[in-house]
């Protein structure tokens, strides 16, 4: 099936909201799942001709670049983009007018499907289509730009000239409907209820509801295809504000032009408002979802939004929106009732708190750098101890979990450090896990999340460094979750026969991580493990080996042996060696970290001669490998860095080139 856009175009010209619904529910249904229009056909393109390929194992001429593709193919690809602009140009001027529910949530329903293709975006990135999809979203506290009606004069010129019509000509009529409700924009921006004549259309009614989130580039918004099967659900008003944002999301995250744009219309503003209201009000409105996603597109996109809504008490504000959308009861200031038979949060409610967590992470990353005043600190203690609520909760679904737990961590790590103590302030209760008499349930949480991460193994350094960080960071600041940390990661050595990074410990898969070929987080993995050994150096190459220590400790100038200087304030605690270490100490191979098999002597019968001789070629050889560059000797200065040795094994000239010639005449007799 194919949907005649011409034919759409005249009919909104027209004003037959009968036809324009009727048709653009097909090309609605058509389209739904296309996401990227122009690209999308030249990959169905290339696809067929690997097809052909591969079936006739021979092909005469592939073009190299999309830009060498067939004159006939750019023409049509060409016309086809030309349509969509013209569409959208005329649904953008067809909202404006009076239309009932059902033509007004069709037309933004196509609207949105057209808003996923870039190079279509100039109808929708005007400051009048702007303000006109915020308004029909519900968002009201909009100004109102003085050259806003010129342009919206400047627009129906443009779509009439395209229409082949005079401007008197192409204004929709709404002829062929009577006699229902219908909506439109006053002059303030604010819904207007009209009457007109219908035939058989469903009646309406306005509520202040939600928006949609943008579609991810590349990634099929499954949120929004349970929308679309469950609107039936919804009156129409709900359902067009939904699909207003959407449209929106999609145009803000495509376009930088829209970005500055929204920026400079306070779209911001309007949405903390509307989201003032929604914790004013008994309930939520079901839509909130959406006005959370667009919230975070801007504060993600425009870094000056992100100061503006901090400086707007936006992180009080988003508090209290997370804490009525997981609604947190509280027993003390910085203790939440939780529990293991508590509910699990709906779907609905988790997707809302992971949006509320990234917008809260965009505002207040770079607050770990800060002293925050007093005022601060008791509004970060406050928000910590919601994060820890977020920690133990259970969703309805596993992955909800992971991903709420995920951006939980991340928020955390970015709050000052001094305000964290509010997560082990929470007092035992039966089944609680302790340390010192502290409870452990959030540090153990925090725990189970690495380990989970660790095991499933993709997007290491993505998934792992705030967590790893995190633990790094509370192991530093507090002794108790320093000391149940290193009871679960590196409990006392009893298997001294496997290197560390061998097995399915916690600490073998830390270990391992330390030679990773990422250096942030192997640098990270390090450092945690470092801390738990409480910075002792002796200590840190017995639990991981010297070879998995090295990077570490030449980075921070430790390869001698020596502690930091300063020390660390770390507690007095011992680390008790077990029976099993302190019997194969002596046999340890501290490179290796275990015991090794006994290795026979190679100089075994060899004269001292004969070694002193071995030992000369094989400093010839090392002299060698350095001169060509293959190889550069290193060795350990008195502040414990690694530094180049320069001359310090090197022989005269003459020596070398005799060694030299005397070891090629030995190859050549061998």
């Amino acid at each position: 099936m194919t949907v005649d856009v011409e034919r759409i175009i005249q009919c909104i010209k027209q004003g037959d909201q009968d036809s324009v619904q009727a048709q653009l529910d097909d090309y609605n249904t058509e389209y739904s799942q296309c996401f990227f229009f122009n690209v999308e056909e030249k990959e169905r393109k290339k696809q067929q001709e690997l097809e052909e390929f591969r079936k006739n194992k021979v092909r005469e001429y592939v073009p190299d670049s999309d830009s060498d593709l067939g004159s006939d193919d750019d023409e049509c690809e060409d016309t086809e983009l030309v349509l969509r602009r013209r569409l959208a140009s005329a649904l953008m001027w067809f909202i404006r007018t009076q239309l009932q529910p059902g033509v007004l949530r069709v037309c933004l329903r196509t609207l949105r499907i057209l808003s996923r293709d870039r190079q279509a975006l100039a109808p929708f990135i005007t400051d009048s289509a702007i303000l006109t999809l915020a308004r029909l979203g519900g968002v009201s506290s909009l100004p109102i730009p003085g050259h806003e009606e010129e342009e919206e004069r400047e627009e129906h010129e443009q779509w009439s000239s395209a229409c082949g019509t005079t401007s008197s000509e192409s204004r929709p009529t709404n002829s062929s409907n009577s006699g229902s409700k219908a909506y439109t924009l006053d002059t303030h921006g604010r819904m207007r209820e009209v009457i007109i004549e219908t035939r058989g259309e469903r009646r309406g009614s306005y509520r202040a509801d939600g928006i949609h989130s943008m579609l991810a580039r590349g990634k099929r918004d499954a949120r929004g295809e349970r929308d679309e099967e469950g609107d039936e659900w919804y009156d129409d008003g709900e359902v067009w504000r939904k699909e207003a944002v959407k449209a929106l999301c999609n145009v803000i995250y495509n376009s930088q032009r829209a970005q500055e744009r929204a920026s400079a219309l306070k779209l911001l503003p309007g949405l903390s408002e509307k989201l003032k209201d929604s914790i004013r009000s008994a309930a939520p409105p079901s839509g909130q979802f959406y006005d959370l996603r667009l919230l975070f597109l801007l504060t993600a996109l425009r870094p000056e939004l992100r100061k503006q809504l901090q400086q707007a008490r936006g992180v009080s504000m988003l508090t209290a929106v997370l804490e009525q959308c997981l609604e947190v009861r509280w027993v003390e200031d910085y203790e939440a009732v939780t529990g293991p038979r508590a509910a699990p949060i709906s779907r609905d409610a988790s997707q809302r708190a992971i949006e509320i967590l990234k917008i809260l992470f965009n505002i207040t990353y770079s607050m770990h750098r800060q002293e925050p005043d007093e005022e601060e600190a008791a509004l970060y203690r406050h928000l910590a101890a919601v994060l820890r609520h977020c920690l133990l909760l259970s969703c309805e679904e596993e992955e909800l979990v992971d991903e709420l737990q995920g951006h939980t961590v991340n928020l955390l790590s970015a709050l000052p450090l001094q305000c964290l103590d509010v997560l082990l302030s929470v007092r035992l209760s039966k089944g609680s896990r302790e340390s010192s008499g502290i409870n452990m349930d959030c540090v153990h949480s925090l725990l189970l999340f690495m380990e989970k991460r660790l095991d499933r193994g993709q997007k290491l350094k993505e998934k792992l460094t705030p967590v790893l960080n995190l633990l790094t960071e509370s192991c530093r600041g507090h002794r108790e979750t320093r000391h149940y940390l290193r009871q679960q990661i590196l409990p006392p050595l009893r298997e001294v026969g496997l290197r560390p990074e061998q097995g399915d410990t916690l600490r073998s898969k830390l270990v391992r991580l330390m030679t990773h070929v990422d250096t942030d987080l192997k640098y990270c993995a390090a450092e945690l493990l470092f801390v738990l050994c409480k910075e002792n150096v002796g200590r840190f190459v017995k639990y991981t080996g010297y070879g998995n220590a090295a990077g570490l400790l030449a980075a921070r100038g430790l390869l001698s042996g020596r502690g930091p200087s300063p020390k660390p304030q770390y507690s007095s605690d011992s680390d008790s060696d077990t029976e099993e270490y302190r019997q194969a100490k002596d046999k340890i191979n501290l490179v290796t970290g275990r015991v090794e098999e006994q290795q026979p002597d190679p100089m075994e019968g060899m004269t001292e001669e004969e070694k002193e001789a071995e030992a000369v070629r094989l400093m010839s050889m090392f002299n060698r490998l350095s001169r060509n560059k293959i190889i550069q000797p290193m060795g350990v200065t008195a502040d414990g860095r690694l530094a180049p040795l320069c001359g310090q094994w090197r022989y005269s000239s003459l020596e070398e080139e005799e060694e030299e010639q005397e070891i090629d005449f030995e190859d050549e007799l061998d």
